[in-house]
């Protein structure tokens, strides 16, 4: 028995099965004691913190999101594409990463500029004084910078498969997190404070991942002007699709605010965090199947295979993930509380909805890592034209509706990935010669 498991870790196609499962399994571990200590960590805030402060809390938050994605506008994806070229050359994917953060950088201080005056703003205008707002907005910069300069960090590390090293520090900084709110919350409960102690735990991580990322890629080259130029092509196509999605991210809220009722909107928001679940599958596939696609050489018959069999597994997971939700509905809604029992059926349609919504974000990624990039005037134009024949053949007046308009545009856009992503495949050489 043993001779012939020794002979079977010397076949390749084993031993590379063996080590995607080990990837697999740590990863999901790791992101199972995340998402675990995430959940505690935001009891706290929510518990602890005062009514207003939370509000301020979750307004500050909510802008930090926006900021981060204008300061970012597609060149993580860029640098991950370009970097899946050369990610065996150290020099190479030095400088790659290097133009990455010298754009970075500028585009930041842009993000900044246009944000704090509108945050700074939206605090005023919910009744917080001027130093509450200045507080605020210094204690969302480390948070701001750390989270930028974290995901350009990573790239190196997840095109080497290095995934151990970095699921151990998101664990650390899950758990710093927590310390920090826990020793500082009680006697101090402040927006500025639970941000503070977001952001300073990402600040360390950040120094861990760069002795990580020092062993693949050189720090010390120029910025590369070819290189940037060819990441501003993909921002130029990425950044109207973030800002669309960043507007378009809140239609539930806003659909059953105008036709719905305040229980509507509660029930909506209840319901609409059991999606977050799906954050460890999205971490996982962000951190091993993309680098991998990625990397892949750029041989029609090799990366259609690759496409087709992740397109499979996806479709996979999103029904495994509604016969559970399906099965366990009820033992779901109980842990949400009495008044969303009856749900049931609600539950399960948008967990449909989101984990088709997953398929296709999915779907979305395995293109941009490659550097296949929409028209965004196409992919936008689609994307409403969707949700306009949507509204107009559902009753979008109830919660049910609503969820269903979003099963209907989320198919669209799967639709539209797929398409697009066989097309660019398709135009790839047959062979490697």
């Amino acid at each position: 028995m043993k001779a012939v498991i020794s002979q079977l870790y010397t076949k390749p196609a084993y031993a590379k099965a063996i080590n995607l499962v080990k990837l697999v399994s740590i990863t999901g571990v790791a992101q199972v004691a995340v998402q675990a200590v995430g959940f505690v960590s935001g009891i706290l805030v929510i518990r602890l913190l005062p009514t207003h402060e939370y509000a301020l809390y979750t307004l500050a938050n909510t802008m930090l999101g926006t900021m981060t994605v204008l300061a970012d506008g597609g060149i993580a994806i860029g640098v991950m594409a370009q970097g899946g070229k050369v990610w065996q050359d150290r020099q190479q994917l030095g400088e790659v990463l290097v133009t990455g953060f010298d754009l970075r950088k500028k585009f930041a201080i842009g993000s900044l500029a246009l944000a704090v005056p509108v945050l700074i703003y939206l605090l005023h205008f919910h009744k917080a004084d001027w130093l509450m707002s200045v507080l605020i907005v210094l204690a969302l910069i480390p948070a701001f910078w750390a989270s930028l300069s974290g995901t350009l960090l990573e790239i190196a590390p997840k095109l080497h498969q290095q995934v151990a090293p970095l699921q151990k520090i998101q664990v650390g900084v899950a758990l710093g997190r927590l310390a920090l709110l826990a020793a500082s919350i009680f006697a101090f409960p402040f927006t500025f404070i639970a941000i503070l102690s977001a952001g300073i735990p990402q600040l360390w991580a950040n120094r861990q991942i760069r002795k990580i990322s020092a062993a693949y890629a050189d720090d010390t080259p120029k910025p590369n002007p070819l290189i940037r130029k060819e990441i501003l092509g993909m921002v130029k196509r990425l950044l109207p699709v973030d800002i669309y999605y960043c507007v378009s991210g809140q239609l539930t809220i806003w659909l059953i605010s105008i036709y719905g009722s305040t229980a509507g909107v509660a029930q909506a928001g209840a319901l609409g965090r059991l999606p977050v679940a799906l954050t460890a599958f999205t971490v996982l596939f962000g951190s091993v199947v993309l680098p991998r696609f990625s990397r892949t050489p750029a041989v029609r018959k090799t990366v259609l295979r690759q496409y087709i069999n992740i397109q499979i597994g996806l479709l996979m997971l999103a029904v495994c993930i509604v016969l559970a939700v399906t099965v366990f509905s009820t033992e779901i809604l109980k842990v949400l509380g009495p008044q969303y029992e009856g749900l049931q059926s609600e539950l399960i349609i948008m967990m449909v909805g989101s984990s088709i919504s997953f398929v296709a974000a999915s779907s979305f990624f395995l293109c941009t890592c490659r550097g296949w990039v929409i028209n965004p005037i196409i992919s936008i134009s689609v994307s409403i034209i969707a949700i306009i024949i949507g509204v107009s053949i559902i009753d979008v007046s109830s919660l049910k509706g609503i969820f269903w308009l979003n099963i209907f545009t989320s198919i669209v856009q799967v639709c539209m990935h797929i398409v697009y992503g066989i097309h660019r495949i398709v135009k790839l050489k047959n062979d490697a010669n």
